[in-house]
């Protein structure tokens, strides 16, 4: 059994091939196996004939144009999102373009509205440093006019308490210094006068 592969190597086979006619074309030699054939055709050609055949099919079917209408709706689509990317880009551009100005308008007018602001401030110093002078000097007026009837009426109650006290102390005096006698030469002495003028 195990020398059975070995004996078959070694011995010849004979093949009969028929040919297209049915004729026996006659025994092969070991080693030279016979090319396939389809239609009387070897491999290569067949294959060529098939290949052929195929692009017939597809001409016929148009394929060809099928794919070339494929690609061209594919490149009319990318073409399309370049364009929508295009005008995208172009409103992201102008709306950039748009905040920068309105960016470079809101510090102009920050500018501005910080030196309005600068010299509403600084006139409203210089209006309070005004208003705080006219207000001292009013008020400086008012004290000393507060003052000076303050001093009148000092004055005035000095002046009374002087006059109420020289009233007392003449009437005192009087009291002390008058009596009867000299009550009595005093008038003797106003009526010599009287006499005397007439």
């Amino acid at each position: 059994m195990a020398d059975q592969p070995a004996a078959q190597a070694a011995t010849v086979t004979e093949k009969s091939v028929a040919t297209h006619d049915g004729t026996v074309a006659g025994t092969q030699q070991p080693g030279h196996e016979a090319e396939p054939t389809a239609f009387g055709l070897e491999a290569p050609a067949f294959i060529a004939l098939a290949m052929v055949v195929v692009i017939i099919i597809f001409l016929w079917k148009k394929v060809p144009a099928a794919i070339a209408a494929g690609l061209d709706s594919k490149i009319a689509t990318i073409r399309q999102q370049l364009d929508e990317a295009a005008e995208l880009r172009a409103e992201a551009e102008s709306l950039r373009a748009e905040y920068q100005a309105k960016a470079a308008a809101a510090d102009s007018e920050r500018a501005t509205m910080l030196e309005r602001a600068r010299h509403e401030a600084d006139a409203l110093v210089e209006q309070a440093k005004a208003d705080t002078a006219a207000l001292i000097e009013r008020r400086t007026r008012m004290a000393e006019d507060k003052i000076a009837a303050a001093e009148r009426h000092a004055l005035e109650q000095v002046r009374a308490r002087a006059a109420s006290a020289a009233a007392t102390a003449a009437g005192r005096l009087i009291s002390e210094e008058m009596n009867a006698a000299t009550d009595k030469a005093l008038v003797d002495r106003t009526i010599e006068g009287l006499g005397s003028t007439h």
